[in-house]
């Protein structure tokens, strides 16, 4: 150990006589260890994100959805006739068909959403009115801020009861409490029974899943959603009225382990899938395989960062062999000495190598701190979310020292194998 301290503190010395030249080699290692490091946290916080959002609808749910069908699914759906009455979607007999006959499903969410105007007084604001049971509190993970949500009893008994979400609460009832007051939704009013807290959007998720913001929503049980609005909407365009007529919007699932879900999901669609395979209406989503696709998507983006950030690396590595090739030319003499009072090969390599891991583990470690240091700052004042594994930075520091070390192999070795009289003789 002595004799490594020895040399180490040689080395020291040796790049100390150029400073700048030393100076400028680090910083070579520096852009490169904190590119990896800033790349592969843009990276990580990407893939986060995008499993966060997935994670959102429940790793253990399956979704299906109604889908407008295309003009071309309308018409084979009315054996090539147009019809007044656009009849798609999903039915009360689909999710009684799915309950019946797929037992490894704990739970079920039936829901009705609707676009309408919701009054109180001289305020009003265009909601997504949103007919469910009590159970959509838990699947959504929403909470209650005031008040409670939707209860069994009140789905049961058709209550005109209703839970206005953060934002619709605040632009209804700007100064009052908005519990046991009363809004108009269409014709009829209905009593505020609780609010629920402000909760930031879901980001669409591929061409699978539209984007849900949950803030502006009014939620009704859903048996009275269903007698009061019924199943038919009227839409006017152009001055004509088209007519569309769908019993659910969504029906999600959920099964009682995330290991039941790859079973479980072509039971379902075979329960579903050929009562509209014509008009091809529904679609199913699986929160599972999306979770499953983004962290390979994820692996894959954040090899490509990788792999562009680790070229700064290599530079970093030849700037290094650079400066020892130079080195060990000025030194020629002083290698010539040691090797006539008694240095061995091995010593001479071991001397330069030392010196090639002092400069990259020094600019390993700054990198290191850079690369740290930065990502906070990116996500603080940016969209861009950034997160820093200990992985990403015992990967960028090792392969540093890594590239060090491979990059003071030649020069070291030339070091070594030069002839003591000849180097001697060196002006």
């Amino acid at each position: 150990m002595g004799r490594i301290w020895r040399s180490v503190n040689l080395g020291v010395k040796s790049l100390l006589l150029h400073k700048l030249r030393s100076s400028l080699t680090i910083l070579g290692v520096v852009f490169g260890v904190a590119a990896v490091i800033m790349m592969l946290a843009v990276g990580e916080g990407a893939a986060r994100d995008a499993q966060e959002q997935i994670a959102q609808l429940g790793a253990t749910n399956i979704i299906y959805r109604s889908v407008k069908p295309s003009q071309d699914a309308q018409s084979q759906g009315t054996g090539g006739r147009p019809s007044r009455v656009l009849n798609y979607g999903l039915k009360y007999e689909d999710y009684d068909r799915i309950l019946a006959t797929v037992p490894t499903i704990t739970r079920a969410l039936p829901i009705r959403e609707i676009r309408r105007e919701v009054r109180r007084a001289n305020h009003a604001i265009e909601a997504r009115v949103v007919g469910t049971t009590h159970d959509y509190l838990e699947f959504n993970r929403l909470q209650i801020e005031r008040g409670r949500f939707l209860l069994p009893s009140d789905n049961e008994h058709y209550e005109n009861y209703c839970v206005l979400a953060a934002e619709t609460a605040s632009q209804l009832f700007p100064f009052e409490n908005p519990l046991r007051q009363s809004v108009k939704i269409g014709n009829d009013y209905y009593t505020v029974v609780g609010v629920t807290r402000r909760r930031g959007s879901t980001a669409a998720i591929g061409g699978s899943l539209a984007a849900q913001e949950y803030d502006k929503d009014v939620y009704i049980p859903l048996n009275t959603c269903r007698v009061r609005f019924g199943e038919r909407i009227l839409s006017s365009r152009a001055g004509s009225q088209e007519a569309e007529e769908t019993q659910l919007s969504q029906i999600t699932l959920q099964v009682s382990e995330i290991e039941e879900v790859p079973i479980t999901a072509p039971v379902i669609e075979a329960a579903v899938k050929p009562f509209h395979e014509e008009k091809k209406d529904v679609d199913m989503v699986v929160p599972y395989d999306l979770l499953e696709q983004a962290k390979r998507q994820a692996a894959i983006f954040s090899l490509v960062l990788g792999s562009i950030a680790a070229i700064s690396l290599i530079v970093g590595g030849i700037g290094i062999m650079n400066i020892m090739l130079a080195t060990v030319t000025e030194r020629t003499r002083e290698i010539g000495i040691r090797r006539a009072l008694g240095a061995k090969r091995r010593d001479i390599t071991q001397q330069f190598l030392i010196e090639t891991v002092v400069l990259s583990g020094i600019g390993g470690l700054i990198g290191v701190a850079i690369g740290v240091f930065v990502p906070p700052l990116i996500t603080q004042f940016s969209e861009i979310k950034a997160v820093v594994t200990p992985e990403s930075v015992i990967l960028s520091f090792g392969v540093s020292v890594l590239v060090g070390i491979v990059a003071g192999l030649y020069p070291a070795n030339r070091a070594a194998k030069m002839d003591p009289i000849e180097a001697l003789r060196h002006e």
